[in-house]
């Protein structure tokens, strides 16, 4: 089923570009409320669960200044402040203080490792599924349309 018909809508897309955006950001709505109500049974919201899997991930020893998970989540950085501000506040990070606290380092404390080993392997298991639909070549081209589309904004 289309987008048109699966929102019911009574005109044609103004065009096909307008029709492939309105189709990505739609898709993505899709994917973050699926991905919102997976995470509700780990009392978590999908952005706490990126910012979390980043600093696992790609924090190493020393974990992720709040400025570098600003830049990788592209969001501004008061919006990491307040995230890591209600993560410490649930025990799931804790930050190690500098002068500048956009630099803070944040790291996963035991708490949130321990969640992160629990709900890693069904979070892997719902991507697969969602991702079944498509094949491999489906994927890799999928890949490469996105990556030209933003490096085209």
């Amino acid at each position: 089923m289309g987008l048109k018909e699966e929102l019911k809508l009574r005109k044609d897309f103004i065009s096909v570009a307008h029709e492939a955006l309105l189709n990505l950001y739609y898709t993505s709505i899709c994917l973050k409320k699926h991905a919102a109500d997976f995470l509700s049974s780990y009392e978590l919201t999908d952005v706490q669960f990126n910012l979390m899997m980043l600093i696992k991930y790609h924090g190493g020893d020393e974990g992720l200044s709040q400025a570098r998970l600003s830049e990788m989540m592209m969001v501004n950085r008061a919006n990491i402040t307040g995230l890591v501000d209600r993560l410490e506040k649930i025990s799931m990070v804790q930050r190690s203080p500098a002068e500048d606290r956009r630099y803070n380092m944040i790291q996963l404390t035991p708490k949130g490792l321990k969640l992160l080993d629990k709900a890693n392997p069904p979070y892997d298991e719902e991507v697969r599924k969602a991702m079944s639909v498509l094949t491999k070549a489906d994927l890799k081209q999928l890949i490469s349309a996105c990556e030209k589309l933003r490096k085209n904004l």
